[in-house]
């Protein structure tokens, strides 16, 4: 069935039969794609007949869908005409794993972050009614993205407006961490009454106590629970806000799927249509254990995800790993220490942490700016908070960093992962701006540990200072490099260390700590070419030592600022008007990414690939070295 599907519009020729045999196909495709090239499967895999669905119904793209985040998006972009090239999916020149406006008609808005669907699809209606044009806009959001605040600012103003906004909210009790907070538990029980609440309570306790058919009897409760309330709850939180109410609804059966949206589709109202999924639908390893497949690297079908597969030990642990090391061995000693996350309990290295104090950690759910002003009235009250965050995610939470933490100098720490380039997820999840933006903000102190044994450093000193600000350490996707005698130097306030120094002084390479690796093969490199580099290893992004740094500089007839970030804003312009300022004589150059946004092919591919079409490889790294001396007149 599969194989004949170039356009949406064929699947309006399909009989129920055939649709069913439909969403088997796409799911073995799915799998077997994932589990060569890695991203998100369950997620997908919980998607399937809801895109089936939508796609019978609608007539995209005039009518446009929106995916929320967008790691459910690999059903769509299967019936979109995609089938031919989505064995490149998160390669190199292939598909991206989001959606992307560039890639296809059919991909209305472009996403990667989590609860922006309901504004953008609003966006799009409002903008089809003032040019008169007749067409529906859905928003597809999950329970977990609906924790993000910008979702109910988006409801807010659907419900005010009154357009004909559809919202499928795919309930699957999943963000990427299980769901935490208020909204996940009330969508589990949609429009209770007190009364109705303290009986369940008791009813279930003496449902489960029946002797041998107690759960069985339990989970017939449940689904019968669920029809009740569709039938006689009918006031909830959506209703509230100015939306028609239809649900809960089971999210795998086409049938019912495609007769409620034909069905919304005539009542001209904003409406909420409360799909209930499985997350990794179709894949045994994945139902059982979703959170463990919702991003995930190559894996064997037959087997699952293996040990050796998520941890290869011919490598040093993850720099993930060895803040999740650290920052567990030194909670044991201090009883300040705190974490917190947005959803992201196993990817920022936290699962551990929260196991084994769990009255410490919290999970606030896609909530980043919370997270920050949640952690600074932590730190406001005598603990030292540890916000565990990805960089890309850290631009959700700016306004609070700054008005919330630095302003009042608050002591957060603020461990960002995945800082600098990203793997196969385009450009909506590269870290590279995090330099930028709060380089500029008083207060604030900016690490870039280049080891294990450094990052532990940066984080031991951090618990000492009182009245420096908040403490940002940013760290990549990497593994940590063997670690050498420089890495344990101890930390001097605005100044970083010199890994290798050589008494010519010709060359100095100053580099962020993430591209240790790439600065050592590029100074190999120059070595082939009688060219001495020395290597300063930065250690601090904010505050800088400026006279020992001018002093630095004045020192070698080339200086290069390598920086994994943005070059607008970064650490390398801030060094090139520090030298100007200072009639500094070496020749500066910036090596850093371009200042714009990673697109199209520049966006995928691996770290190391995305390193070197930038030009922050070794090779590239020792080219601009070699043509940048030509221009110098040596004495």
């Amino acid at each position: 069935m599969l194989q004949s599907i170039k356009s949406p519009a064929d699947l309006k020729k399909l009989t129920l039969r055939e649709l069913n045999q439909l969403a088997k196909e796409i799911r073995q495709q799915i799998i077997s794609v994932v589990s060569s090239n890695g991203g998100h499967l369950a997620s997908n895999l919980g998607a399937v007949e809801i895109s089936i669905a939508l796609h019978r119904v609608f007539n995209s793209p005039d009518d446009k869908i929106v995916w929320d985040v967008g790691h459910q998006c690999y059903a769509h972009k299967l019936l979109t005409g995609r089938l031919e090239s989505f064995s490149s999916l998160r390669k190199r020149n292939g598909l991206c794993g989001f959606p992307k406006t560039s890639e296809s008609p059919h991909d209305a808005f472009n996403t990667g972050h989590a609860s922006t669907s309901i504004s953008a699809a609003l966006g799009l209606l409002a903008a089809d009614k003032i040019q008169n044009k007749k067409t529906h806009a859905i928003a597809v959001i999950g329970d977990g993205a609906l924790t993000g605040g910008l979702a109910y600012e988006a409801l807010s103003h659907a419900g005010h407006l009154g357009l004909p906004l559809i919202v499928i909210l795919n309930d699957n009790k999943m963000s990427i961490s299980r769901n935490v907070g208020g909204l996940s538990k009330y969508l589990s029980r949609l429009s209770m009454k007190a009364k109705y609440q303290t009986f369940r309570r008791h009813f279930d306790a003496l449902a489960k106590k029946l002797p041998f058919i107690g759960e069985a009897f339990f989970k017939l409760i449940v689904r019968l629970k669920r029809a009740v309330k569709a039938v006689f709850y009918i006031d909830n939180f959506f209703v509230d806000l100015g939306f028609e109410y239809v649900g809960p609804i089971n999210g795998h059966n086409i049938g019912v799927l495609t007769d409620v949206l034909e069905d919304v589709c005539k009542l001209n109202l904003p409406v909420v249509i409360h799909v209930v999924t499985r997350k990794g639908k179709g894949f045994n390893y994945a139902e059982d254990k979703p959170d463990n497949y919702h991003g995930v690297v190559s894996f064997s079908i037959n087997d699952g995800l293996t040990e050796s597969i998520n941890i290869n030990k011919n490598f040093n642990k993850s720099f993930t790993e060895a803040f999740s090391d650290m920052l567990l061995s030194t909670a044991k000693e201090d009883k300040r220490i705190v974490t917190i996350t947005a959803a992201m309990k196993s990817g920022t290295g936290l699962a551990v942490f929260a196991q084994t104090f769990p009255d410490r950690f919290f999970d606030v759910g896609i909530a980043e700016g919370h997270a920050a002003t949640f952690a600074s009235g932590l730190a406001a009250n005598n603990l030292r908070p540890v916000v565990a965050l990805y960089s890309t995610f850290v631009q959700r939470a700016v306004d609070q960093i700054i008005h919330d933490a630095a302003l009042q100098k608050l002591p957060v720490i603020f461990a960002l992962d995945r800082a600098g380039f990203v793997s196969a997820d385009g450009e909506t999840h590269q870290g590279l701006f995090d330099i930028s933006l709060f380089r500029s903000t008083p207060n604030i102190t900016i690490f870039a540990p280049a080891s294990e044994n450094e990052m532990r450093l940066m984080f031991e000193w951090t618990l000492e200072q009182e009245t420096l600000g908040p403490m940002i350490i940013r760290y990549p996707k990497a593994n940590c490099p063997l670690e050498i005698e420089a890495f344990s130097l101890p930390l001097e306030l605005g100044r970083g260390v010199f890994v290798t120094e050589n008494d010519e002084k010709q060359v100095c390479l100053a580099f962020t700590g993430s591209l240790y690796r790439e600065v050592v093969e590029a100074a190999a490199i120059l070595k082939e070419n009688q060219i001495k580099a020395d290597l300063y290893n930065l250690r601090f992004l904010k505050p800088v030592d400026e006279n020992y740094l001018i002093e630095l500089m004045n020192t070698y007839k080339l200086t290069i600022f390598i920086e994994e970030g943005i070059k607008d804003g970064g650490f390398g312009e801030y060094a090139s008007a520090l030298a100007l300022k200072h009639s500094v004589k070496t020749k500066l150059t910036i090596l850093a990414a371009e200042s714009s946004f990673l697109e199209g092919n520049n966006a995928l591919g691996t770290r190391e690939e995305l390193l070197a079409v930038n030009g922050l490889d070794g090779k590239g790294i020792a080219k601009i070295v070699i043509d940048q001396l030509s221009f110098i007149k040596y004495p």
